[in-house]
C-alpha cells in the first residue's frame, strides 16, 4: 500500500470523528470538528498530488478517492442537519448529486468509457468544504450567517449544474455509441421462410 492511498483511507477513518466531534456538545468541540475536517480535506489534495508525482495512480486509489471523498462531505452535512444549520433539502440535493452522478460512472465505465470531470465538478469540493467550514462555526460567530447561506446556495446550484453537465455528457456519448454501433437486425423465424416461398410461387 502505497502512501497516497494511506491519506486516502485516513480520510474514511476520519469520518466517524467528524461526525461525534461536531453532535458533541462542549465549548471546542466545534473547533475540533472543523480543524479535524479540514485536515481530512488536505489529505484530499496531498494524495492525488503525491500518486501523480511517485507515479502511484493505482486502480484501488481511483476508486477509493471519490468514495472517501463523498462520505466526508456527506457525513458532514448530515450532521448539519442534525444541528439545525442546514436545511434537510439542501442536503438531499447535494447527496442525491453524488450518488446520481457515482451511478452514472459506473454504467458509462460498463459502456466502455469515462465521464471526464467538468470544471465545476473539480471545484465542487472546494465550495463543499467552506460551505461545512463556515456553517458549522456559525453558532459561535454569528456574523458568518449570510455567508454560510451564500455558500450553501452555492453548493447547491454547482451540484445542480454539475450533475447536468454529467448527465448530458453520457447521453451524448450514448448516443454516439449508438451510431457508430447499431443494434443489430433480428430475424424473425417466420420471416425467413417467407422469401423461399415466394421463389418456390414464382417457379
Amino acid at each position: 500500500m502505497n502512501l497516497a492511498i494511506s491519506l486516502t483511507l485516513l480520510r474514511i477513518f476520519f469520518v466517524p470523528l467528524v461526525v461525534v466531534l461536531l453532535l458533541t456538545k462542549g465549548e471546542t468541540m466545534d473547533l475540533w470538528a472543523v480543524g479535524v475536517f479540514l485536515l481530512a480535506a488536505v489529505t484530499d489534495l496531498l494524495d492525488g498530488y503525491l500518486a501523480r508525482k511517485r507515479g502511484q495512480i493505482t486502480t484501488l486509489g481511483i476508486l477509493l478517492d471519490p468514495i472517501a471523498d463523498k462520505l466526508l462531505v456527506s457525513a458532514a452535512f448530515i450532521s448539519l442537519v442534525e444541528l439545525h444549520l442546514v436545511p434537510a433539502w439542501m442536503v438531499v440535493i447535494i447527496v442525491g448529486r453524488e450518488f446520481a452522478v457515482s451511478g452514472l460512472r459506473s454504467i458509462a465505465s460498463a459502456e466502455g468509457y469515462i465521464l471526464e470531470p467538468s470544471e465545476l465538478g473539480k471545484s465542487k469540493m472546494v465550495f463543499q468544504v467552506v460551505a461545512i467550514t463556515v456553517l458549522a462555526l456559525e453558532p459561535r460567530f454569528q456574523s458568518l450567517h449570510l455567508a454560510g447561506l451564500v455558500l450553501l446556495w452555492v453548493v447547491v446550484l454547482s451540484a445542480v449544474v454539475s450533475a447536468v453537465q454529467y448527465f448530458w455528457s453520457f447521453w451524448k456519448r450514448l448516443d454516439e455509441g449508438v451510431k457508430r454501433h447499431p443494434a443489430p437486425h433480428v430475424v424473425v423465424p417466420g420471416d425467413a421462410k417467407e422469401p423461399e416461398a415466394k421463389d418456390v410461387a414464382a417457379h
